[in-house]
């Protein structure tokens, strides 16, 4: 492993100087941007890609798009999972068209609202709708709900989380204390008061912190995609709907992410009901949007809790939530987009990718794997598939992660940053998935010689 890390180290340096020939444009673009944008990119993560300048894109169109320099690229990330189902799917984009000249918001509902929550409940499995701006919007409106129907303070969470930039969910392990994110910026107050991280998959911790009774909410993805992979126990989601039951905590799923495990979500697939059921990101083709869905009886209980409150901001929604062209791409997106053939394209093909990438880290006997939720997949410097985030983040290394993608990104192919994660889009092909496996390939030959 030694040896991999010290061609990683080498390789980084040689890749970035192979960006800059590359790339002219792309560094101009920077340096013009960086006189008016923070670190030269209209949000600070865009720079976050380990490239020696950030890579700007003339051209997006499914699972292709063209950067400044006129390179074409095969994009896994699509933007983190929000062009999951392609950049600009044709039908979401002749929506889009279709709606520009009849208004974009009004902070009134459009005509087209009843066949949205519809649809939504149909894709999803429950009963009744909000939407937000975000998938973070909708956590934390969700949160607030909860407490306000539960009368309840504390929430619950798994190390290793991600929901965003919900305050909540920033609180990590450290040792055996739990303390804020460190990485937290300008963070005021104490997270730990409120919110409470226990290592995902273990039940008898969630169990010894929801006996208290003072948890209003336990938060969580189906997995954890966002340090890592790491993927549910048998059982124990199923596990965490019974504690939630059993101590009155409402079950809060975010399927922001996993909504690539099938049509409908993790949650559905799997059935389970969760008590809110929050996702984002894709389901407007990769417009700002977020929806978080319940039941009939919790509607109930929501109502009246905002009748009890006295008039006046609830601090729950913006005022371009569910705007006229959010519900036109939502539509669009679940009905014609996201459809059942659409998923079992993404998923054989998947399926096939992981085995494809495995076969070649056999082939370079290096002990890591890949690990697969629907037609997410991702890299991880481990044997076998981590079972929390303390394992998640032992097997993740900066060096070898930086090398492989800019070696991959100077071939043509995007992983995502941060982390190895790999997304099959309904545009994916075959060929893109070989052209892939056949680069992955000649990396790993780099770093193992």
């Amino acid at each position: 492993m030694q040896n991999v890390i010290n061609n990683a180290e080498k390789m980084i340096h040689a890749e970035r100087e192979q960006f800059i020939q590359l790339h002219p444009q792309s560094l101009a673009l920077s340096q013009r941007a960086n006189q008016h944008f923070l670190y030269g990119v209209p949000m600070h993560w865009m720079n976050d890609w380990g490239t020696p300048a950030p890579l700007f894109i003339a051209h997006a169109s499914g699972n292709h798009f063209t950067c400044a320099d006129n390179i074409d690229y095969t994009d896994f990330c699509l933007g983190d999972t929000g062009a999951m189902f392609g950049h600009s799917p044709p039908a979401v984009a002749q929506a889009i068209k279709n709606q520009a000249s009849k208004g974009f918001t009004a902070m009134l509902p459009s005509t087209l609202a009843p066949n949205v929550g519809e649809t939504l409940s149909n894709f999803f499995g429950l009963d009744v709708w909000q939407l937000a701006t975000t998938a973070t919007d909708a956590n934390r409106f969700v949160l607030r709900w909860a407490r306000a129907v539960t009368g309840r303070k504390k929430v619950l969470v798994f190390d290793g989380c991600y929901h965003g930039t919900v305050d909540d969910a920033m609180v990590d392990i450290v040792g055996k204390k739990n303390i804020n994110r460190h990485s937290l910026l300008g963070q005021v107050q104490d997270l730990t008061q409120h919110s409470t991280a226990v290592p995902f998959n273990d039940l008898a911790a969630v169990e010894r912190e929801l006996a208290s009774g003072e948890f209003a909410a336990l938060l969580t993805e189906p997995a954890l995609t966002n340090c890592g992979m790491v993927l549910p126990n048998d059982g124990f989601i199923q596990g965490l709907r019974a504690l939630c039951t059993r101590y009155g905590t409402l079950l809060i799923l975010d399927e922001t992410h996993t909504i690539s495990s099938a049509r409908g979500g993790w949650a559905k697939a799997n059935k389970i009901t969760p008590d809110f059921l929050v996702v984002g990101k894709p389901i407007a083709g990769g417009l700002p949007a977020a929806a978080y869905g319940f039941s009939s009886n919790m509607a109930a209980r929501m109502k009246a809790a905002k009748d009890r409150a006295p008039s006046g901001h609830s601090g729950i929604g913006t005022t371009l939530s569910g705007n006229m062209m959010t519900l036109r791409a939502i539509h669009a997106t679940l009905t014609e987009t996201a459809t059942e053939s659409t998923y079992q394209h993404m998923l054989a093909l998947a399926v096939l990718l992981e085995h494809a990438l495995t076969d070649v880290i056999k082939t370079h006997n290096l002990a890591w794997n890949i690990t697969r939720l629907g037609a997410r997949l991702e890299l991880q410097f481990c044997a076998t598939s981590p079972k929390n985030a303390a394992e998640a983040r032992g097997a993740q290394n900066d060096s070898i992660e930086s090398a492989m993608h800019l070696y991959l990104l100077n071939r043509g192919v995007l992983l995502t940053p941060f982390h190895n994660m790999m997304l099959v889009c309904p545009a994916t092909t075959q060929a893109d998935s070989d052209k892939l496996v056949r680069v992955f390939n000649e990396c790993l030959k780099e770093l193992t010689s």
